[in-house]
């Protein structure tokens, strides 16, 4: 079966501010190629050759570098959104090239994993939608102290470790899914996701050892980019 992949390349990218002023995230340098070159090659590589992106902010940018994406071995279609619709309304707007279990990936997202493993488990679950989790744990910045009703300190945790699930910002989904989201209105991936489950639709989440790798902000910009190079630099 031949898949078919929805990118959301439309976010304003804030959060990246003043890199994403006159550039859109997804078209940041990482190593020597945009960050969205590394997402197309990785769904490429994986057997996806029919993408569609999902633009608004700064759209010329990404239309202009990679067109119809028959340099790398592709075939993109565009969908436009005409203002700023979240994570869901962008994803919606691509609705009209959707006919198939489809792939949704964030345009800040780098991912290194097989996707085979994960869609045979959504077709075994025979899933509305299955979200790509990753294990994850985090020291706290700050020390936490438990105290009883009278304000006796009865526990000093410093600095405890938070582990769980985290979205990696990847997604395997039926057509379906797209119904529980409105069209035209700013919608993020969470809501929709919520309406699924108060319908009890079958929303599973499969987990991956996988590379991932965030940059939807500054900080997590700038080690991936740092990361890149240094690989470039064992390559050269």
């Amino acid at each position: 079966m031949l898949l078919k992949a929805v990118i959301l390349a439309g976010g304003l990218g804030t959060r990246l501010r003043p890199y994403t002023l006159f550039l859109p995230k997804p078209m940041l340098p990482l190593g020597h190629k945009p960050v969205l070159e590394h997402i197309i090659e990785w769904l490429r590589d994986n057997g996806i050759r029919d993408i569609i992106i999902s633009v608004e902010y700064l759209k010329m940018f990404i239309e202009g570098y990679f067109e119809d994406g028959h340099e790398l071995g592709v075939r993109i279609n565009y969908a436009h959104a005409k203002k700023p619709l979240g994570t869901a309304g962008q994803l919606k707007v691509a609705e009209k090239y959707i006919d198939g279990t489809f792939i949704c990936v964030y345009g800040d997202t780098i991912l290194n994993l097989n996707l085979k493993d994960a869609l045979n488990f959504h077709k075994d679950k025979n899933a509305l939608a299955t979200i790509i989790l990753k294990p994850y744990k985090i020291s706290l910045r700050y020390g936490f102290i438990e105290i009883d009703n009278d304000g006796a300190v009865k526990k000093w945790r410093e600095k405890p470790k938070v582990s769980g699930l985290i979205n990696t910002g990847c997604y395997i989904m039926e057509p379906n899914f797209l119904k529980y989201i409105p069209e035209g209105v700013m919608y993020g991936m969470n809501d929709a996701f919520k309406n699924a489950l108060k319908a009890k639709e079958r929303i599973y989440g499969y987990i991956t050892k996988g590379e991932f790798i965030d940059i939807g902000d500054k900080k997590t910009y700038i080690d991936a980019y740092e990361k890149y190079l240094r690989k470039l630099g064992k390559i050269l």
